[in-house]
């Protein structure tokens, strides 16, 4: 083949099929008809001499050849945007631009308001969309620019970079009056418990959860406390009512579960727990590191909200 016989488009749809794994989807993403998007993968398909992608349920799988062109083809088209983004000059005040986001709802409400403040200060133009994605996600969306960036505490997002936002800590919170919390109370007073007290305590408590959260559920089962999950939700923010309002406990970031104890009716109490310290941080795709608008919107990011003194970017591995 020569490669005169080759357009960049094509490249960009053979990319967002292979990440996307569906014509249809790749499509969608590049703004383009899917018939469009078929007659250009059959005429790449004629270039390249291979089928590239065999149907595979309800989507398409790479062939051998196509695996082994994604990373080059990746490579290319970073090289080529990174370049075309080093010349351009990117002006906050007159930004119309959309960037989305990545939140869990306990983020959303821990992040967007100092965020959205910021940006109608700074860039108010500018669109944010919160895009909550499941963790397996993240990675693609990050690197075919369906997501700008992504805040949270996400060990399963790997191959991006990263960078530390704030440290946190899980803790549990139930109602003030809750039998254990006033043992709990007792006990600290007393001085330091064994580790045998306080387990007993604890093992008398039945918890709420929230089936997207896997590490809340993950200290459940490691405390051997599982079978006595009696709710589980959707989302954190129903839990504080449902707390208040039961015996039910549920686990929560510190940073997240102090300002409900401090509005009243709700006791915080803070165990040691296995997988209880965790480190919140903000997630973005190589490919874009470059982008001016990006930096700027990282660089106010960790502004407003990083607590670390180390805020050079590391890749997530």
């Amino acid at each position: 083949m020569n490669i005169k016989d080759l357009d960049l488009n094509l490249l960009r749809l053979f990319d967002a099929v292979w990440r996307t794994r569906s014509v249809s989807l790749a499509a969608q993403q590049l703004g383009m008809s899917q018939p469009a998007a078929s007659q250009g993968l059959a005429r790449l398909r004629s270039v390249l001499g291979d089928a590239l992608f065999e149907r595979s349920g309800a989507g398409v799988r790479p062939t051998p050849r196509a695996d082994r062109l994604a990373q080059a083809v990746q490579l290319a088209l970073g090289t080529i945007e990174e370049a075309l983004n080093v010349s351009q000059v990117f002006d906050p005040l007159r930004s119309e631009r959309v960037v989305r986001v990545h939140l869990s709802d306990i983020g959303e409400a821990r992040f967007l308001p100092d965020l959205v403040l910021a940006l109608q200060r700074l860039a108010p133009g500018m669109r944010l969309e919160a895009m909550p994605l499941p963790h397996d996600k993240i990675g693609p969306a990050l690197d075919n620019g369906q997501l700008d960036l992504a805040i949270g505490f996400l060990p399963e997002v790997t191959e991006t970079l990263q960078q530390p936002l704030l440290s946190d800590r899980y803790v549990l919170l139930m109602r003030q009056g809750h039998p254990v919390a006033q043992r709990w109370a007792k006990l600290k007073r007393a001085g330091n418990p064994q580790a045998d007290e306080v387990h007993a305590l604890l093992a008398e408590l039945e918890f709420a959860a929230v089936r997207t959260h896997a590490d809340t559920l993950r200290i459940l089962d490691l405390m051997h406390w599982q079978h006595r999950l009696r709710l589980t939700v959707s989302h954190f923010l129903s839990l504080p009512g449902i707390v208040r309002s039961s015996d039910l406990a549920v686990l929560m970031p510190h940073n997240f579960a102090q300002g409900f104890a401090e509005a009243g009716a709700l006791a915080l109490i803070e165990p040691d727990l296995p997988l209880r310290d965790f480190t919140v941080s903000m997630h973005w795709s190589a490919r874009f590191d470059k982008d001016p608008c990006l930096q700027w919107l990282r660089a106010n990011v960790s502004r407003l909200f990083s607590t670390h003194q180390n805020t050079a970017p590391t890749p997530a591995r």
